[in-house]
């Protein structure tokens, strides 16, 4: 496996690959999950999710509020796809051709909160214009 090396964005505090136990104790959704997760934590609440196989980090680690806010850019992402109006590759590539980014950066675990407010605005008004209910 491939060494990573991050650092905290909030802290600049190292970030250490762990157990999901470390985040969620024994209420982890997937015990065999693994996070990078800030040396400081908790006093320091910013994780990213880790690819089972690789081990490498799905986006950049994140403060609770950036979290919500690329859990609310997937929904609005998930519903268009969801609805059945388009394919969910379709929903991404549209996503990244909108964003202007290239294939690997079009990751919503990599956004930031400004990204992730372009994305919610985008997907609410494709679905206003395919007449989705809100």
């Amino acid at each position: 496996m491939k060494k990573v090396h991050l650092t905290c964005p909030k802290c600049h505090s190292k970030a250490l690959l762990r157990p999901a136990s470390v985040i969620f104790g024994d209420k982890a959704p997937d015990p065999s999950a693994k996070y990078y997760v800030c040396a400081r934590y908790p006093a320091c609440d910013c994780y990213v999710s880790a690819h089972r196989r690789t081990h490498m980090p799905m986006g950049t680690l994140a403060d609770p509020a950036l979290r919500k806010k690329r859990n609310q850019a997937h929904q609005a992402l998930d519903r268009l796809w969801r609805s059945g109006l388009m394919s969910r590759t379709q929903a991404y590539r549209l996503l990244q051709l909108h964003l202007g980014l290239p294939p690997e950066e079009a990751h919503i675990a990599k956004f930031s909160m400004d990204r992730c407010d372009q994305v919610i605005a985008f997907c609410r008004q494709i679905a206003k214009s395919a007449g989705l209910a809100s």
